[in-house]
């Protein structure tokens, strides 16, 4: 059963615009798991634009359900992830200006990196998962890397649902496939929503984790957060 991911960083965007502390991200992560999320996800970024460093270690006590960081493993971010051991750590190749993540790994051309860099999350108790396109041998190259999953970058099938083109989802479906024939977990995110998640996760076979954030505090503000999460969880766990 796909578990739900919330993440929070819009929230830290919305607290951050201005100054203060409302909303406030401990809070809010503590009542997303009390409305029933499965995890909370979180993204800092080097110029802390919306989820701070310090978020993530004041996020470690609250967080009961997994806690799931992301980041291009920088040096700043290895020792952040290193000092709060976090559930899993997602490594996402984004440019330090980027707005959002917008390109999964070349996982051959930086095998060598990757592998260095998981071993050394792997050997202090985290679990591993990197960003990839729905690639074949993409997913072949990260598990040459030693991670523990892949997380399929979703903004194209996204795209294609929104169009109308239900064939969109077809290298997903042959990626997570590959996975499972390769032994790999599977998790997916970017711009999954409550108007697509049921049709993704009905084709995408072994499906661990997604995770939402943008959406779902979007839908949030006219559904309310605690509806949406339940909205979620039943697309879900409708096709498991």
């Amino acid at each position: 059963m796909a578990k739900l991911s919330v993440n929070i960083n819009k929230i830290a965007t919305l607290r951050n615009s201005r100054g203060g502390d409302v909303p406030n991200v401990v809070q809010f992560a503590k009542d997303v798991q009390r409305f029933g999320a499965e995890g909370v996800t979180i993204h800092p970024r080097p110029d802390e634009r919306h989820i701070r460093y310090q978020d993530a270690r004041d996020l470690k006590p609250v967080v009961c359900t997994e806690y799931n960081i992301e980041g291009n493993p920088i040096k700043s971010f290895m020792d952040l992830v290193l000092e709060v051991k976090p559930t899993q750590v997602t490594l996402v190749p984004d440019a330090e200006d980027a707005i959002t993540s917008n390109a999964g790994w070349d996982t051959l051309k930086h095998k060598d990196f990757l592998v260095d860099v998981i071993k050394e999350f792997q050997q202090n108790g985290i679990r591993t998962s990197i960003f990839v396109d729905p690639v074949l041998k993409q997913i072949e190259g990260a598990k040459a890397t030693g991670t523990d999953r892949v997380e399929l970058y979703t903004e194209g099938f996204a795209h294609q649902y929104g169009l109308g083109n239900l064939e969109g989802v077809k290298p997903y479906t042959e990626s997570a496939e590959l996975a499972k024939e390769l032994g790999l977990g599977l998790n997916a995110g970017h711009d999954l929503s409550l108007d697509n998640i049921e049709f993704f996760k009905k084709n995408i076979p072994g499906l661990l984790e997604v995770s939402i954030g943008h959406a779902l505090v979007a839908e949030s503000l006219y559904l309310g957060v605690e509806n949406v999460i339940q909205m979620y969880l039943r697309k879900l766990k409708a096709h498991s």
